[in-house]
């Protein structure tokens, strides 16, 4: 099946998976994304990585701006100045300007590194946002399938209860035997077992659910086309290679570990850096004078300007030790790509084959469903005139129970193949999907950050963005 048909397969898929849930309020899954993008707590973490990224960069830059201290001193001394009768006492205030010139390139290496650094913060977000839509998807189709199945259990108990009475009745006029009875009780006690499993993983999906959206779900709505996938693997490949965020972070990862060792090679090279500085001293009223021998003026000042240049000559080994690390740091980064790139490229293949799987599946499962309920109504026909026994029909409604369940699971698994390929090619985000949020701009904070030079401006004090699970539906719980 072309790749194309896949629009007409989904809706298929979602006319296969809705149930009717009266009284509850319908929910889709664009509206359990948007609840999972605004809460989940995997990308509330995220985000605030990035933002500490973003303070990487504007600490690095700060290296090359002028610093202003300030210093304020009294002093008391016990000799000299006392000996004329004085008290000795001085009060010292200054101020110094200092401003690094010539660096060497390791304060703009740093500051490049940092912003390499960001780059693959926001692409480990684009990552993140990925992987929590992939998981809301397949707990959302998870719901879907389970109620399906439920369902399906439920009629197959209602048919064998129904079956069960009419072998009793025919029990009673002699028309079967007591085998026959026997044989529909334990087949009844079979399909009340199997749906009592089957609602118990529904149960653990609803739950999954919970954990991804931070809520339980209600009356599920079809899922909704997902763009246009790749036609054939290396399609997907190439996309992949081409968009994966988790790859793009990886490769900006790089970029900083090169810049890193740049700025690490720096502490071998020339620094320039300028000062300036003023002093003034008060003596408090105990300056001393003494007519043509000593003068001390009450108050006095000075100023001094100056431009140093500091040359390293022998460190001892010390920063070749720190260059040779970066440079391991960049190696280590260069086969994180590679390592990255081949898990990428698995993942697309994977998922590809998975899409072409499910499809094969539920092409098998439609030709099994129909052949099974030919052959479950030829059974019951036969049984009537007594060329087939209970046990044929009771098998022929088991396989035919068997090939719906695997219907519903094949299509299950056809959506959740669809939207793992549209994550490994790093589609699988708020913007592609038209999901309804506003979306989260990682470079507002950046940008409100990004030189920033007053040392007093805090961030507003830190709340939690996500809320814990919503129980109100859990039975049981205390007030």
């Amino acid at each position: 099946m072309s790749m194309s048909k896949q629009g007409l397969m989904v809706r298929a898929a979602a006319l296969a998976l809705a149930l009717a849930a009266p009284g509850v309020q319908a929910e889709t899954l664009k509206e359990a994304l948007a609840a999972a993008y605004a809460s989940n707590p995997d990308l509330t973490i995220q985000r605030s990585v990035v933002r500490q990224l973003d303070e990487g960069v504007e600490q690095a830059s700060a290296a090359g701006r002028p610093t202003i201290a300030g210093s304020v001193s009294v002093n008391q001394d016990s000799e000299g100045l006392a000996t004329f009768n004085n008290d000795g006492r001085a009060l010292v205030a200054g101020a110094t300007i200092s401003l690094p010139i010539f660096t060497s390139g390791r304060i703009s290496n740093n500051v490049r590194a940092a912003d390499q650094r960001v780059a693959a913060g926001r692409q480990d977000l684009l990552t993140t946002e990925n992987q929590v839509f992939l998981n809301v998807t397949a707990a959302y189709m998870d719901v879907l399938r389970d109620q399906s199945v439920v369902e399906l259990n439920q009629n197959q108990v209602r048919v064998l209860e129904e079956q069960l009475r009419a072998s009793r009745d025919r029990f009673e006029v002699g028309d079967l035997t007591r085998t026959d009875v026997a044989q529909s009780e334990a087949r009844l006690a079979i399909a009340r077992a199997n749906l009592a499993a089957a609602q118990g993983q529904l149960q653990f999906s609803r739950e999954a659910y919970r954990r991804e959206v931070g809520r339980a779900p209600g009356n599920l709505e079809p899922p909704p086309p997902l763009p246009t996938l790749p036609g054939t693997p290396g399609q997907a490949v190439d996309l992949a290679v081409a968009n994966n965020p988790a790859l793009k972070a990886a490769r900006a990862i790089e970029q900083a570990a090169r810049y890193d060792v740049a700025a690490t090679r720096a502490g071998n090279l020339p620094t320039v850096g300028a000062s300036t500085s003023v002093r003034q001293t008060d003596r408090l009223g105990t300056n001393v004078v003494i007519p043509g021998v000593i003068n001390t003026p009450e108050n006095f000042g000075a100023t001094t300007f100056g431009v140093t240049m500091s040359v390293p000559l022998f460190q001892a080994g010390a920063v070749s030790s720190r260059v040779r690390q970066a440079q391991a740091r960049q190696s280590q980064a260069l086969e994180q790509i590679a390592s990255t790139e081949r898990l990428v490229v698995a993942n697309a293949r994977n998922a590809y084959e998975a899409l072409v799987t499910a499809r094969a599946t539920i092409e098998s499962a439609q030709a099994a469903v129909s052949a099974n309920e030919l052959a479950l109504e030829g059974n019951r026909q036969e049984n009537l005139v007594g060329s087939r026994t209970i046990l044929d029909v009771l098998d022929a409604e088991q396989e035919l129970l068997n090939a719906r369940v695997s219907l519903v699971r094949a299509r299950r698994d056809e959506y959740v193949a669809s939207f793992q390929l549209l994550a490994a090619t790093g589609q699988a985000r708020a913007d592609v999907l038209e999901v309804p949020v506003e979306r989260y701009d990682p470079t507002v904070n950046y940008k409100r950050v990004r030189h920033s030079w007053w040392d007093w401006r805090d961030a507003p004090k830190p709340k939690a963005v996500a809320p814990g699970p919503d129980l109100s539906d859990v039975p049981g719980r205390g007030n």
